[in-house]
């Protein structure tokens, strides 16, 4: 059978890029909003031979993860692989200036659903399957009170999953991409050269290849 990849944020950038190269060794279950990005996606994966399932929902929803997450386990049993990088990249902004709007949005984006999604999915993972978080330490830097703060709290927390399951499973990695030429980056800088930057699906294949998956 198939393995199965539980990719969350998966409609563009790194995520998009790493449901494409899994595939088709890993039945991907793409996890996003964006359902064109989605449909983008399973375009992708079918030209190479695989299988996608798409599942387009806020990671926010509660109910609708646990809900997706009872289904996979009914369907097809456990998963492999989880990567998670989905993200909310409010602008850059002094912390005097925060907007309660884009602070609500990168609490609940970033870190609230990662309450939920980590005790739903560690059931599929098992103590075999496999852990992908993705860290990018803008907290402390200015200008990055909204997503610095979150994403800090985000990996704080898979550090702890991490640290707790070392000995048992699931694995989980706290990987760190090189900067990407993604949406995300240049929302945080506009006018930057982006011909240094690393396209995702290189980075992908690079970080999936240290990982021997």
């Amino acid at each position: 059978m198939t393995k199965l990849a539980l990719i969350t944020g998966a409609s563009r950038g790194l995520g998009f890029a790493l449901a494409e190269a899994l595939a088709p060794e890993y039945h991907i279950i793409a996890v996003a909003r964006t359902v064109g990005g989605l449909e983008d996606l399973d375009d992708r994966i079918k030209a190479k031979g695989g299988e996608a399932t798409l599942a387009p929902m806020d990671i926010c929803n509660r109910d609708a993860m646990a809900h997706l997450c009872r289904s996979i386990f009914d369907r097809w049993g456990p998963i492999a692989l989880w990567a998670h990088t989905a993200i909310h990249a409010a602008p850059l902004t002094p912390a005097h200036h925060l907007d309660q709007k884009d602070w609500q949005k990168s609490l609940s984006i970033n870190v609230d659903a990662m309450g939920h999604m980590i005790p739903f999915v560690a059931p599929l993972l098992g103590s075999e399957g496999q852990a992908l978080f993705f860290d990018d330490p803008r907290g402390g830097q200015k200008f990055f009170g909204h997503y610095g703060t979150t994403k800090t709290a985000q990996i704080a927390l898979a550090r702890s999953w991490q640290a707790e399951t070392e000995n048992i499973g699931p694995k989980v990695h706290i990987l760190a991409p090189k900067p990407l030429a993604t949406a995300t980056r240049a929302r945080f800088f506009p006018g930057e050269d982006r011909s240094p930057l690393a396209a995702p699906r290189d980075e992908a294949a690079r970080l999936l290849a240290e990982l021997s998956l």
